[in-house]
């Protein structure tokens, strides 16, 4: 058994030195010349490590291109040189400014939300109380409602309003200026509401949404109880900016 041993490593130290590469299942092809291993299948993949986000983290000095699959998050990740980071979006990721509160097909799309509220007693009128037509609700339908409400209530007394500190709200991240921000329309604020704990900086008060209810009222979530209801568009409420990706 030793000889046995012995002799395969003496083989597998000749293919590193002769041609410096691994081949499985390519028997009837030589490895490909870019690859150091290069396996091929049709029936089977590839599995990388599994472990959990507390197990990645004691990972002594990772180098960078080192790759796991983490079963925290049920994605895999790859360690940059800086940070882990992964192929997939999750709800509670720091992302492109902002929090990932929500995130469809397969996590290749979402939304994030800023790290606080941009306003904390805002009108979602600028003065005037006229039918704006901003009656979008869906994911992505604040980005439509946003800069309708701006355009309809420009400035109509001079002072900021809920839609104006979306409108014109940016932030910087990894060397990169994030200025597509807006109000989230009444289903997109729902769905922050339901992620509220992990997005986190929440007041107990209401907040608007950009759906418009009528001339004089529009939608609006209290993010105590969660209760959706209209609103008048004078009143006061908190305002926190989204954006999708």
């Amino acid at each position: 058994m030793k000889k046995l041993v012995l002799f395969l490593a003496i083989i597998a130290f000749a293919m590193v030195e002769t041609h410096a590469q691994v081949g499985i299942n390519t028997e009837n092809s030589a490895p490909d010349p870019s690859a150091m291993l290069d396996v091929k299948s049709t029936s089977k993949g590839f599995l990388p490590p599994r472990m959990s986000t507390s197990q990645r983290d004691a990972i002594s000095a990772p180098v960078a291109g080192l790759t796991i699959y983490n079963a925290s998050r049920n994605c895999n990740e790859t360690y940059n040189g800086t940070s882990w980071v992964s192929n997939t979006h999750y709800i509670g990721e720091s992302y492109c400014g902002g929090i990932v509160f929500y995130v469809y097909d397969s996590g290749q799309h979402g939304l994030i939300a800023t790290i606080a509220d941009q306003g904390t007693s805002m009108r979602w009128h600028g003065g005037s109380f006229t039918n704006t037509r901003a009656r979008a609700d869906g994911v992505g339908a604040g980005l439509k409602n946003t800069p309708i409400i701006v355009a309809n209530q420009g400035p109509v007394d001079g002072n900021a309003f809920a839609a104006t500190l979306c409108n014109q709200y940016s932030t910087a991240a990894g060397g990169v200026t994030y200025g597509d921000w807006y109000m989230p329309s009444k289903h997109e604020l729902n769905l922050l509401y339901l992620q509220k704990a992990v997005v986190g900086g929440f007041a107990n008060a209401i907040y608007w949404s950009s759906s418009e209810y009528s001339s004089d009222y529009a939608w609006d979530q209290s993010f105590g109880d969660g209760t959706q209801a209209y609103y008048g568009k004078a009143n006061p409420a908190h305002v926190r900016a989204v954006r999708a990706f």
